[in-house]
Order: C-alpha cells, then sequence, then structure tokens
C-alpha cells in the first residue's frame, strides 16, 4: 500500500491486558495498516506497554455502570469524529453506536468485532433492564455492520439468522512460537481470565478442597471481591491465590509452567454456551491439559484433538473429579499433553489471521 490505510479499533477496557485485540492489531499494523487501538484511561490505569501499533485512551470519570457507558461512549464518538481514519472498527455492542454515527457522518468503512454475544452474558441477561437496552442496541446496530467477523461458528450462525449479516470467523487463538516444555511440571491448576459472573467460582474454589494441589488465578472482573469472599468462606487461603492483573509475558510464564489450565462457563446465556475462550488456546499452545465444560465449540475441537478433560455440567464434584483425574492419571495426562502438540500446528493464529487480513482487504 503506497498509503496506509487508517484503522481505529475501539474497545471499553485500558488495553494492556486484551490479549485479542493486541494480537489483532499487530498482525493488522505487521501487514501494512496504519492501526490506532482506542480504550479507557481509568485513576489507577498502568503505564501503556509499547506495542507495534498504536495506542489512546480517553480518561473517564465514571468508571463503571450507566454513566460510565454515557460518558465514554460520548468522548469517543467526539474523538472519532476528528480523527484521520479510514475504517472504524467496533468491538462488541458496547462501542458500536459511536463507531456508527461516526462512519455514517464521514462517510467511512465500518467493520463489527464481535468477542462474544453480548446480549446473552450472565451479567447482561440477569438485569432485565439492562438486558433490553442491549437488545435494543444489538436489533437496531448488528444489522446495519454488513462486515464483520466474529470467534465462533455458533454465534455466527445466530448473527446470520437474526440479522442476516455473514461474519468470518476469527478465533481467539494463540500466536504458535516454538514451544520448550518444562522438564518438570509445576503441580499448579491456573485459570487465566476475566474474574466475572458466570466463570464457575463459585464451584471451583470449593472444589480445591478435594484437589492436593494450589490454584491460581491470573485476572480481575467484576466477580473478583465475591471470589476471594468463598476462598474465606471455605478457609482456602493457603491454596487459592489471586494475582489479579498479570502483564501478558508474565502470564505467558504462569501457563507454560501450570500442570492445569481450566476454562469453565455457565451456560446460563447463548454467549457462554458458545463460547471459544483465549485460555482454551492459550493452555493448548503451552501443551497443558485443561478441564472444560462440554459446550459446543470446545466439543468440535476435543473430537479433532483430545486436549481437555470434558465434563457435563460445571459443579463441585464433577470439578474436583475432574482435576483429580488429570492429577492421578499419568497416561492421560500424557496423552493429552502429546495431542496439544499436534494441535497447537493446526489451531494457531498464523491461521485465523489470513482471514482476519481477508475482511479488511476486502473494504479495498
Amino acid at each position: 500500500m503506497s498509503k496506509k490505510t487508517k484503522i481505529i479499533c475501539t474497545v471499553t477496557n485500558d488495553l494492556n491486558y486484551d490479549q485479542r485485540m493486541i494480537r489483532i492489531c499487530r498482525s493488522l499494523a505487521k501487514n501494512g495498516y496504519d492501526v490506532t487501538l482506542v480504550g479507557i484511561q481509568k485513576k489507577n490505569s498502568p503505564t501503556l506497554i509499547p506495542q507495534s501499533f498504536q495506542q489512546k485512551r480517553i480518561p473517564v470519570f465514571f468508571e463503571a455502570g450507566k454513566l460510565f457507558y454515557l460518558e465514554y461512549n460520548l468522548k469517543l464518538l467526539l474523538r472519532l469524529l476528528f480523527s484521520k481514519v479510514d475504517i472504524l472498527c467496533a468491538i462488541d455492542l458496547d462501542t458500536i453506536v459511536p463507531v456508527y454515527y461516526a462512519s455514517v457522518f464521514r462517510g467511512k468503512k465500518r467493520v463489527y468485532d464481535a468477542h462474544e454475544l453480548f446480549t446473552e452474558m450472565q451479567e447482561v441477561m440477569s438485569r432485565p433492564m439492562i438486558y433490553k437496552v442491549w437488545q435494543w442496541v444489538e436489533r437496531t446496530y448488528v444489522k446495519r455492520f454488513p462486515v464483520g467477523y466474529t470467534v465462533g461458528a455458533g454465534i455466527a450462525d445466530i448473527f446470520q439468522q437474526r440479522y442476516g449479516v455473514q461474519y468470518a470467523l476469527v478465533r481467539n487463538i494463540t500466536v504458535r512460537t516454538p514451544l520448550s516444555i518444562p522438564t518438570e511440571k509445576k503441580r499448579y491448576i491456573l485459570y487465566q481470565g476475566a474474574v466475572n459472573v458466570g466463570r464457575c467460582f463459585e464451584y471451583l474454589i470449593p472444589a480445591m478442597k478435594e484437589v492436593s494441589v494450589p490454584l491460581i488465578i491470573c485476572g480481575e472482573g467484576n466477580f473478583f471481591e465475591q471470589a476471594k469472599a468463598i476462598m474465606h468462606e471455605h478457609g482456602l487461603s493457603e491454596k487459592v491465590f489471586f494475582k489479579g492483573y498479570v502483564p501478558p509475558e508474565e502470564l505467558k510464564e504462569y501457563t507454560r509452567n501450570a500442570y492445569i489450565g481450566i476454562t469453565l462457563f455457565e451456560a446460563m446465556g447463548t454467549s457462554n454456551k458458545y463460547s471459544l475462550a483465549n485460555r482454551f488456546f492459550d493452555y493448548l499452545h503451552s501443551a497443558v491439559p485443561q478441564l472444560c465444560v462440554k459446550y459446543p465449540e470446545y466439543v468440535a475441537i476435543n473430537n479433532e484433538f483430545e486436549v481437555a478433560h470434558l465434563i457435563e455440567e460445571p459443579t463441585t464434584s464433577a470439578i474436583a473429579r475432574g482435576l483429580n483425574q488429570l492429577l492421578n492419571d499419568t497416561d492421560y495426562y500424557n496423552r493429552l499433553q502429546q495431542n496439544c502438540l499436534l494441535a497447537r500446528d493446526v489451531f494457531c493464529w498464523q491461521h485465523e489471521e489470513q482471514t482476519l487480513l481477508n475482511v479488511y482487504h476486502s473494504l479495498g
């Protein structure tokens, strides 16, 4: 490209820990696009980690709730109206409105990146008024984004059925890099990702009473304080450890050295049922067998390469049994680990990247 196409991607986080967006923006920048990722500046936001693309933060006074969304969307709209840009990309419903109006007012192309089925997330569905608002946003605006991509085939099918849009499949898959498996794996279980409602901490943490090794939790979220309270309630402060937000490079070391990974969701919303989490592939790429719930996307991959122990329901007893099987059945564990090594050559960002680039190339 003689003149670089300028892309602005918009999120509602403070950028450092969004591994999917870091991968996407790096790929676009590497392939000749001028990319800016826009997020929020909180009072305690850490210093931005330098990247191969530009990063901008919008300071906000309100850091949660309705006023946060109102403030941030208005400030984001103003920024987009006066920024040099060729393509605007909304990531999930929480930035779709300002991206839509900025693209219309300025005659710019737009893309929708659906990380999840936003209206079907448990934390949205459990609040009736909030649910109605996001349903209206989805019905009104998704159909106005004919070009887009999402993380799973199930979500893509739902968007096609509801709104007639055909979105590409760009899964949350890790970049394949050379792997050195530690000679002696440290005996700990790892959960990495958002500590949110619906991630089964109320079952996982009590299950640790029946498991002989510690659980390390890397991440924060809207269930963080409740999860810590559950730990104290069950007297597990010497076995369950909360690390909070961990920088990506440090998190890779936690993952590489883990013995078992955790990918659990409650199917209280369609979004969770059809999820395909980043962490699933992060564990896979580090040859770490994991415990998952038997939801469609994970079943499909496990049928091709058995890399996870799948449980029917995320109950305390089922989690404890599954973890103990992985810990105690050496042949079973080694088989899953070897399958991870095979699967990482098939399921890798190098393949997903080509689909991503095709979406943006199609816009000219």
